[in-house]
């Protein structure tokens, strides 16, 4: 391939990524995080999930059943304070076109978010899942993997629910390089810690409710198919609430007015 037709693929990669990575309008989070609430929460080696609103969000929702359609990994102070004096980047992340890198948590405040924290993880393991990120800051995404990008303009393709998680495995060789929870769960992968369990049919183990289910499952294993929704349902991972992690009291809460009070009283004035 020579190097004019090289440079037009690009072009047209990065066209075809501008496009996939414009925001849906009509987006309102229900639940946001605000960033210090969340950097006193997060520690090292949490998986940030977010409700997206890209073009390229809704097809990740619809393949993978999910609310959640990227991840990042919260790296916390391992790299430094900005020179120009802007907010510190404590998020490691994946996109399209942009490739692996670092971004602030103000990124996300206007979003839906879920925290997800690996139960029992030695500090020294924590230390190396960031380190494996931290490492790979810079690593691009190939703009020429067209086909990887085209798959994503069709968000609700006629195929059976048991095909669309390898839908996201369509394409090149480097499959999910779009798909930020696939270098999440390599970086796990080096500290042998589990993402989904292995469903066995062992007596007082737990099983899938449905053959499908348990092949699904067991098919789970390379890197590239884990999806943002699979830190979600891991048993391994718990999900951690800032809201009740600084002693929330359901007795403290202020209520409005009640909805029938609020009516009697219309019907009041309106008489």
């Amino acid at each position: 391939m020579t190097e004019t037709s090289d440079t037009l693929l690009d072009r047209f990669g990065r066209f075809l990524a501008g496009l996939l990575t414009m925001q849906s309008s009509g987006y309102e989070p229900y639940t946001p995080s605000d960033p210090e609430t969340l950097l006193r929460t997060l520690e090292p080696g949490d998986i940030l999930l977010v409700e997206g609103n890209q073009k390229i969000s809704a097809a990740i929702k619809y393949l993978t059943q999910s609310t959640w359609s990227h991840s990042a990994l919260y790296v916390g102070d391992a790299l430094p304070e900005p020179e120009d004096g802007t907010e510190r980047p404590r998020l490691i992340e994946v996109n399209l076109g942009a490739g692996c890198v670092a971004v602030p948590l103000s990124k996300y405040k206007t979003y839906n978010t879920r925290i997800c924290r690996a139960h029992g993880m030695s500090p020294e393991d924590r230390n190396q899942v960031v380190g494996f990120m931290v490492e790979r800051l810079g690593l691009k995404y190939d703009m020429k993997n067209i086909f990887d990008m085209l798959r994503y303009f069709f968000p609700t393709p006629p195929m059976p629910v048991r095909w669309r998680r390898r839908a996201l495995a369509f394409g090149s060789g480097d499959p999910t390089r779009a798909i930020c929870s696939s270098l999440i769960a390599q970086a796990y992968e080096t500290i042998r810690y589990p993402i989904l369990p292995e469903i066995t049919r062992a007596p007082g183990r737990a099983s899938a409710q449905s053959n499908y289910s348990r092949r699904e499952i067991l098919q789970i294993r390379h890197h590239s198919l884990y999806t943002p929704r699979d830190f979600d349902l891991s048993p391994y991972f718990r999900i951690v609430k800032p809201t009740l992690e600084y002693g929330f009291d359901y007795k403290a809460v202020i209520w409005s007015e009640k909805p029938a009070e609020v009516t009697s009283a219309a019907t009041a004035k309106d008489a």
